[in-house]
Formats: C-alpha cells, structure tokens, sequence
C-alpha cells in the first residue's frame, strides 16, 4: 500500500525512574533525509539512531528529537568543577590585565561559565546501560510515524482511485465522440468534393475514400486511448500493491498519461473531446500534487 512521507511520531517511556520521550516528525523529499538530535551524553549513538529510522523510511526529511529525565527523586544537585573554575579564574584575569582594567573578576563573571558546574547526576553518564532503553523508545515512535504516514497513504490511494475512475469515465465519453467525429468527418469531405466534381459521382466517391482513409490515421485516437486506458490500470495495481507503492513509478505512470492526453487533444481536432481532455487533465494534476507526498 501507498505510504505518505509527511506525519508525526512520538513516544513516552518510564523505566528505573528513566524517563524517556520521542518525537520524529516527517515531510516530502526526494531523498532520505534524517537528523536526529539527542541529548549530549548520547551523541556517540547519533549515526545508530539514525541508521534505525533509515531502516523503517525510503524517503522525506526526517526529524527526531529525543529527551532523558530522570525523577525528582533520582537527582542530585549540581557541583562545582574546581579545575574549571580556577581555569575560568584565570582566564578572566588574564582578560583584565591585557585590557588595562583595574576592576577585580567577581563571582557575577564567573557564573557566566555553565562549564565551572558538573551534573551530579552519575545515570545519566551511564549511557551503555541506558541506550537500549532510549533506542526502544525510538523504535516505538518510528513505529507510530510508520503507522501514521501509512494512514495517509491509505486516504490518498482513495483520492487517486476516484479521480482514475473519473478519467476512465470520461475517457469512454471521448471514444463515442470520437466514433461520431469521423462520421462528421466524411460528411464535410463529400460535401466539398461534391462541390467540386459536380455530377463525376464516381470521381468524388474516390476521392471522398481516400481523404478518408488519411483523415483517419491523422484523427484516430483509439489506440492512444487504449495505452491511456492502461497506464490507468496499472497505476490502479499499483496503488493496490501490498508490497508497497511507489511514489517514483506513481510519477512515471502520471507523465505516459499525460503524454497520451496531449497527444489525444492534438489528433482530435474537435472541440468537444478538447473540453474532455481539459477536464482529464485537471484531474491528473490534482493526481500529480498529491504524488509528490508518496514515498
């Protein structure tokens, strides 16, 4: 089935006081485009985690973002980093000489330094222990996106089948209008040749066969509406496939169909089935706004 690249995913996970939370949001791409932003103690699994939501989308640019509480109960206050400070120290007094100030650092220019503090938090540095707790969480979410953008690719197949029938409708239309075409056709060319060989019945009916015969393969649209007919077919297979649809093959159906309606409107000359191809073409850019949301 069809499966569209824009959704939302997200998950919530407590364990041993761990609190984990996942939210992977997806939009059109022609590529996979993912990026995953966790916090700093977990950077090193940022290429794992991102090689998982590889495995579940082909396609869109992908947005994961992941956070790690821990409970009231299981934090620790912050600590002072002596080494940093006496750095930070240092460091804004070096700063003072060399601009020739005479005002003294104070504990306001140090707090300005997040680095002199240390998270008393040791869990949280027990990333390995942690991690297949986070990457569960992930995979839930995918799961949920996946579920998600599978639902919308499910309300799309449905647009596309109504608006497929339509054109199937209005393509037999064309056909019967077509046929009453080149009746139309051998009555304006023996009107004319009638005009000018007079009483020569013989000659005129000649001639009238023979413009026939070239106004047919000039204004004959059967077979161009018979591929029409089964591009029709297949991009219906295609939106039934259980292995999963193709937005790329979706797209080359789309421009043969196209192709066939062009060159059906060119041939015709007739107004009416001109207005048909219009409205069949309609249609079929309504399809093609929607493709570009397939993976």
């Amino acid at each position: 089935m069809l499966e569209s690249m824009t959704g939302y995913g997200s998950a919530e996970c407590v364990k041993g006081g761990v609190r984990v939370v996942a939210e992977i949001r997806s939009v059109n791409n022609r590529f996979a485009e993912i990026s995953v932003k966790l916090p700093r103690q977990f950077a090193p699994y940022e290429l794992e985690s991102r090689d998982l939501i590889r495995s579940y989308f082909q396609r869109g640019k992908i947005s994961a973002y992941l956070q790690v509480q821990l409970d009231d109960d299981l934090q620790m206050p912050l600590v002072v980093n002596s080494e940093k400070t006496r750095a930070c120290r240092d460091l804004l007094e070096t700063v003072r000489r060399e601009a020739g100030l005479e005002s003294p650092v104070t504990l306001d220019h140090m707090l300005r330094f997040s680095e002199i503090f240390d998270s008393g938090n040791k869990l949280l540095e027990q990333t390995e222990e942690i991690w297949p707790f986070v990457r569960e969480t992930l995979v839930k979410a995918a799961g949920n996106l996946k579920k998600m953008r599978a639902q919308e690719g499910k309300e799309l197949a449905g647009d596309f089948q109504e608006r497929i029938d339509s054109i199937n409708g209005t393509l037999r239309e064309i056909r019967e209008l077509s046929l009453g075409n080149m009746d139309a056709v051998r009555r304006k060319l023996a009107e004319r040749i009638t005009s000018i060989a007079g009483d020569d019945t013989a000659y005129g009916r000649e001639r009238v066969e023979m413009e026939l015969v070239l106004a047919a393969d000039k204004l004959d649209i059967t077979e161009e509406c018979t591929r029409f007919s089964s591009h029709n077919k297949f991009f219906i297979e295609e939106l039934l496939d259980e292995a999963g649809g193709s937005g790329r093959k979706l797209n080359f159906l789309l421009q043969e169909q196209l192709r066939e309606a062009n060159t059906i409107a060119s041939k015709s000359q007739n107004a009416d089935i001109s207005q048909k191809i219009v409205q069949v073409k309609e249609e079929l850019e309504k399809i093609r706004e929607q493709i570009q949301n397939i993976e």
